[in-house]
């Protein structure tokens, strides 16, 4: 079973080793058929604290890091 990966932008960086990832998303209304623009925050693990805010990252699902991680960090994306 794949990871889900995901793409957002951090928005906070001041807990040690965890970010706060802000992903939008996209999609079509089943049923007014308009295109609606969701926001979730997630929080992600950074084990070095090399991510800053504004920096694109993408993040993958893994085993929990605490309560509210469930995220690691992979990259910064371009």
């Amino acid at each position: 079973m794949s990871k889900n990966i995901l793409k957002g932008k951090v928005i906070s960086n001041k807990s040690e080793k965890t970010i706060v990832v802000l992903v939008e998303r996209k999609y079509q209304h089943p049923f007014l058929k308009k295109v609606v623009k969701t926001k979730k925050k997630y929080h992600a693990h950074d084990e070095k604290n090399k991510f800053k805010i504004g920096d694109v990252v993408e993040i993958e699902e893994s085993r929990p890091f605490s309560k509210n991680k469930r995220f690691k960090v992979l990259e910064k994306s371009t």
